[in-house]
């Protein structure tokens, strides 16, 4: 193989320009492509690669200033904490520690969801870099399901710390292309592995504390099944409550995240967003919408799915608000599914999307 270089960029992890570089376009299906995605993350470069939930931008999570580079990339704040993806147990110690305080509990849930879209807060091997955890004691980790993300880590022999493959506080890339649309110069690579199949960020648990930080795919009451207690949400129960300049217990915490450019407009139902597409120029409107329900007179529609298959919706939720984001439009219309189970990780991105526009 040839060489690889990595070309220099600034090292503010808090927000310093990371514009200049030569984004190399890789595929998923080019075994040499891979390779190369592999030995960049090696040797301490970025890369943004295909998981099932969304894109991740990863970096070796063992190299303190290769995990800078995410950071830099993406104008993350250091306070919010990064997940590691691994493939294997030897990766997996590597950078978590099973205490007996979570050791029956953490093995019956990977058991039970790896791989998978469960991220596990466990307490943090000593070779792991504050900024990976925001200097907090516990590192999450998952072992994502997508066989490229798995090959390209096995390849590596890195574990992989990668967030999603966007600019902080945006709308989370479900396609190389949505990576390429905010990152494009600021990253080494981008891995092309097709749509992401959950599309929407893993499941975060506190193992010890039985808490979910960020809901997902993996339902709170799948959790219970497996491990055979009860579970908390959110800040409430068991969680330990610190102040933001102490990191951030899990990613997607903030109250405002996953936001498109334009306002997003939540509604209740189907008269709803009829009246609020109404109030707008034709022009300057998208809509996501359900399968059988009318746009009124919105200039840009999302055909999203049917309003009763929570997976469908999750699937196209990011790629429908990309796409309205590129037809640039100002309002974004959008009505709030209430189911329950992956229903709970819908409304959790839409609330938290809409807020503060």
């Amino acid at each position: 193989m040839s060489e690889v270089k990595i070309q220099g960029r600034g090292e503010d992890f808090s927000g310093g320009h990371a514009a200049g570089l030569q984004t190399e376009r890789l595929r998923a299906e080019d075994s040499d492509d891979v390779a190369r995605a592999a030995e960049l993350l090696r040797v301490g470069g970025t890369v943004a690669f295909p998981t099932e939930t969304v894109y991740g931008l990863g970096a070796n999570a063992l190299n303190s200033v290769a995990v800078g580079k995410i950071f830099a990339a993406k104008q993350r704040p250091t306070w919010d904490p990064l997940i590691v993806h691994v493939e294997g147990r030897e990766m997996l110690e590597r950078v978590a520690t099973l205490t007996a305080e979570v050791r029956a509990r953490a093995e019956a849930l990977m058991h039970a969801f790896w791989p998978g879209p469960l991220t596990l807060l466990l307490p943090r091997a000593a070779a792991v870099p504050g900024a990976v955890t925001a200097g907090r004691a516990l590192v999450g980790v998952r072992m994502p399901a997508h066989p490229v993300a798995r090959e390209l880590i096995r390849q590596a022999g890195v574990p992989v710390a990668a967030p999603s493959a966007n600019r902080f506080g945006g709308t989370s890339p479900t396609r190389a292309a949505h990576v390429l649309a905010d990152l494009d110069g600021r990253i080494d690579a981008v891995l092309d592995g097709g749509s992401a199949s959950v599309g929407v960020e893993s499941t975060v648990l506190d193992v010890e504390a039985r808490t979910v930080y960020r809901p997902g795919a993996v339902t709170v009451a799948m959790i219970e099944r497996a491990i055979g207690q009860e579970v908390w949400r959110g800040l409430a129960g068991r969680a330990d409550r610190r102040d933001a300049e102490q990191g951030r217990a899990s990613p997607g915490m903030e109250m405002r995240h996953y936001s498109p450019r334009a306002r997003l407009v939540l509604v209740d139902g189907q008269e709803d967003l009829l009246r609020e597409v109404a109030s707008h120029a034709p022009e300057e409107v998208g809509v996501m919408l359900p399968d059988g329900w009318a746009a009124g007179a919105a200039g840009a529609v999302w055909r999203w799915g049917p309003w009763n298959d929570a997976a469908v919706l999750a699937r196209l939720l990011f790629a429908g608000l990309w796409m309205l984001d590129e037809r640039r439009v100002k309002a974004i219309v959008c009505p709030v599914p209430q189911m329950g189970g992956l229903g709970e990780a819908l409304r959790d991105r839409l609330e938290k999307a809409a807020r503060g526009k």
